[in-house]
């Protein structure tokens, strides 16, 4: 690779115009590095240089550079809104992760039923929600255990910070094959087929009353006026540096209710103050730590 293309050489028929130098990659890093907090390394050059050349073409753009030109302007906002889309990986499915659900449908949920059984509100908050197949696998895990749940004052809170699939989580469609992992009585109960496509189903009355879509960017301000009893936020901190993760996580200990509960992704670790206030009760599942409880002494060789 040279230094300043995706490829050493022009790719028959796609001229030199649209390819992307390691300086543009530079300030379209920079630029979702300010805007997202995601860190992009050079090696994702051709990554970014794939995903963003649709978008060239529907600008009828003819150089990467007149694209961070616009995307840098008082102008470009949308367009950064579309660039951050189309970079922003979201992958999920629903029940991902089964032992997540598994541990807190026989550990936490009769724990906050007890709560909502006393007038007290509980609050779920799915922090990169992606597409919505998290939250909705939420919601499905606690009606399974509380059928009549809409009757308490319950609410699980989705965010994203890209609104195209923020959108698509809202409308709830989605084919067959994405609802393998859902059992049948479940899908029955709490979904519909869509009137428009047979193969589409659609999120039920159900499960959609239970949540809120909202936009929010994690590295922004979080306008939350009460803590949450267990926060849900898999495989998103991943893409940020060591500095912000940590700023992240401390900032989602802060929000949890004493001993609720911060569930992460499968290759994610709460470090610095986050884990010193949490402890580990789960695979990457952590409760936070009341006031007089005090850190367990590390008893792991070094």
């Amino acid at each position: 690779m040279t230094a300043t293309s995706v490829s050493g050489h022009v790719a028959q028929g796609r001229s030199a115009a649209r390819e992307l130098s390691v300086g543009e990659f530079q300030r379209i890093a920079a630029l979702l590095l300010r805007e997202a907090g995601i860190e992009l390394t050079e090696g994702k050059l051709p990554l970014v240089h794939s995903r963003l050349s649709g978008r060239l073409r529907s600008l009828r753009m003819k150089s990467y550079g007149e694209y961070c030109d616009y995307i840098e302007s008082d102008g470009g906002k949308p367009e950064r809104l579309e660039m951050l889309s189309v970079l922003t990986t979201n992958v999920t499915r629903f029940f991902r992760e089964p032992h997540h659900f598994e541990f807190l449908r026989k550990t936490r949920i009769p724990e906050l039923l007890d709560i909502l059984k006393r007038g007290a509100p509980v609050r779920i908050w799915s922090a990169g929600c992606a597409s919505g197949e998290e939250p909705y696998s939420l919601a499905l895990t606690f009606l399974q255990e509380i059928p009549d749940i809409a009757r308490y004052d319950f609410r699980i809170l989705a965010s994203d910070i890209d609104p195209t699939i923020l959108r698509a989580a809202a409308a709830g469609l989605y084919p067959e094959r994405s609802l393998s992992q859902v059992p049948e009585e479940q899908r029955r109960a709490y979904f519909t087929r869509a009137d428009t496509d047979a193969d589409l189903w659609s999120v039920g009355p159900q499960m959609r009353e239970l949540i809120a879509f909202r936009r929010l960017n994690l590295i922004g301000p979080w306008p939350f006026t009460r803590p949450f009893d267990v926060i849900m936020c898999r495989n998103v901190v991943i893409y940020f540096g060591a500095e912000t993760k940590a700023e992240i996580w401390a900032r989602f200990v802060d929000q949890l209710k004493p001993d609720g509960w911060l569930i992460t992704g499968h290759s994610e670790r709460l470090t610095d103050d986050a884990a010193n206030r949490t402890e580990l009760i789960h695979t990457t599942t952590y409760r936070r730590r009341t006031a007089s409880a005090k850190p367990k002494e590390d008893t792991t060789c070094h």
